[in-house]
């Protein structure tokens, strides 16, 4: 009977959970929440589709300060790294913050010979952030995650049956967050049309 309670309790605990508030503010976490909330929170979806048939269905994953000290916090767990261990695996991610802007993209494609974004340049699609002043910033680069399915699928629970997972890898020339910032977007186009998915920011920089 107890365990039954238990059980019941736990279950409500987590239905009773809320996403964290996105912030485009740049700066570390104060706290790291949890990560599979984290990740929904940070995940913006979109489609292409003409009159007969889908074209393409996006999953975008924007690796932010928010996002990483949940996947790292996450990792530690999983690790069962304490003390001055977990100190340093959360330092580390704190660190790849200060690389380039990372944003995962899982895209499905009705014609798999249109999955090709690790063609560089040769792809039929054309990938950029843009910040909130408009201005486009291309991609260092766009490789494919070479990971088992099941990992992927762990990492980023949009991930779907048919779906290629890529991360996109964009210099930091122009800063995307700041105290301003109300929202930051990611754009696909090419000659079978063209897509949009933005994170908005929900909770102001603290001062």
């Amino acid at each position: 009977m107890i365990r039954a309670l238990a059980l019941v309790l736990g279950l409500v605990l987590v239905g009773c959970a809320t996403l964290p508030k996105r912030q485009l503010c740049g700066s570390w976490p104060s706290e790291a929440y949890d990560y599979d909330l984290t990740t929904q929170a940070w995940t913006a979806k979109t489609r292409i589709a003409d009159v007969y048939q889908e074209i393409l269905e996006l999953a975008a994953v924007f690796k932010s300060p928010q996002w990483r000290a949940a996947y790292a916090n996450r990792d530690a767990y999983f690790r069962k790294l304490e003390g001055p261990q977990r100190e340093a695996r959360m330092a580390q991610a704190k660190a790849e913050t200060e690389g380039p802007y990372e944003v995962a993209l899982l895209v499905t494609t009705w014609d798999r010979r249109e999955n090709d974004l690790d063609r560089g340049e040769k792809s039929i699609w054309r990938i950029v952030l843009v910040d909130e002043a408009g201005n486009e910033i291309k991609p260092l680069e766009i490789v494919k995650d070479k990971r088992p399915a099941f990992t992927v699928r762990a990492d980023y629970p949009e991930y779907g049956d048919f779906a290629t997972a890529y991360t996109a890898r964009f210099p930091r020339d122009k800063e995307l967050f700041g105290p301003g910032v109300q929202r930051l977007r990611l754009r696909m186009s090419g000659v079978r049309g063209g897509a949009e998915v933005t994170w908005t920011a929900q909770q102001s920089c603290q001062p």
